[in-house]
């Protein structure tokens, strides 16, 4: 028995409305920012580094396919066995139990489907792990409830960062959408050098999140774990704890600075460092090993205070960064 008109009606406007959902999800506003939200934007933030490109090619051009297509194939599935198995249209039920040869497709076939998935996504995963020769070097810290940064290689102390108050950001003329994730001390890096990031806590399990690079890595106390990234452009890009931390842990923003190589230079010098890189046993954070086993290198003079927020030490805002991709 076919369909009814009816029936047909109901399927055609679903399928109309499915279309038009995954058209508006495919569609981004021009104005997007790059790198914090923006209102009425649908899907992943642009991305800023290689390693978020890749995620995205991941997302949208091999894992959306596969899913939009089964989703459709499963909503086929039922609404063709209400309509065609009804108790109206086959008042006697078929006697049978199973089909081999249906059993046999529905197992192999998502094994199939599962390994094709896996052999990008082991492809991402090796790009996450394999990190190029390392520019720079921040070890991050993750307190309840802030963040600490240190550049052992130019010799900059560790630094505490807040969340910026609201006050702060307007009279910095800040939109109130960064009232969550501006810092006061933000880490920052120049444009275009791989920074590995060495990622610790304090006391409890935080991690180190920032969307637009694509990061996500768990800061755990007494281990140490790395990853990197390379920001392709200049900006300021936030992220937040993404780790349930205790009673602050919405009040843990992270934010990033990408400037130029001379603008970086400048700050790290403000900061008592050097852009010269020191031998890893003389770095005041010493090697990745001495940190996760407690023991550091040669010590260093005591930080200096923290200077009033907007100082000369603060790090920079880009100077000519693009607010819109």
């Amino acid at each position: 028995m076919g369909m009814g008109t009816r029936a047909r009606g109901l399927i055609g406007g679903g399928l109309a409305a499915l279309a038009l959902a995954l058209f508006a999800a495919g569609c981004s506003p021009k104005d997007e920012l790059m790198g914090q939200p923006t209102d009425g934007a649908i899907g992943l933030q642009p991305a800023a580094s290689p390693l978020k490109v890749e995620a995205h090619f991941f997302h949208d051009a091999i894992l959306m396919p596969i899913i939009t297509f089964i989703c459709l194939l499963v909503l086929g599935l039922i609404v063709w066995i209400v309509v065609r198995y009804n108790k109206k249209s086959n008042p006697v039920p078929a006697k049978w139990s199973h089909n081999t040869l249906v059993e046999v497709i529905w197992t192999v076939v998502p094994v199939l489907i599962l390994v094709f998935i896996a052999l990008f996504s082991f492809r991402l995963l090796f790009n996450y792990h394999n990190m190029p020769e390392p520019d720079l070097t921040v070890k991050v810290t993750g307190n309840q409830w802030n963040w600490a940064y240190e550049y052992p290689d130019q010799g900059v102390p560790e630094y505490i960062s807040n969340m910026l108050p609201e006050d702060e950001i307007a009279r910095r003329g800040m939109p109130h959408s960064l009232s969550r994730l501006a810092a006061a001390a933000p880490m920052g890096g120049p444009e275009g050098a791989t920074v590995r990031l060495l990622v610790t806590a304090a006391d409890v399990i935080h991690a180190v999140a920032l969307p637009a690079f694509g990061l996500k890595t768990d800061a755990v106390p007494g281990r140490v774990n790395e990853t990197w990234f390379r920001a392709d452009r200049r900006g300021v890009f936030y992220g937040q704890c993404s780790e349930l931390c205790g009673v602050d842990h919405a009040f843990m923003p992270i934010q990033i600075n990408v400037v130029s190589r001379a603008e970086f230079a400048e700050w790290v010098a403000s900061k008592g460092g050097s852009m010269t890189p020191r031998a890893a046993e003389e770095a005041p954070g010493g090697t990745a090993a001495q940190v996760e086993a407690g023991t550091t290198g040669a010590p260093v003079a005591p930080a200096p205070a923290a200077a009033p927020v907007g100082t000369t030490s603060d790090l920079p805002a880009p100077a000519a960064a693009p607010a819109a991709q």
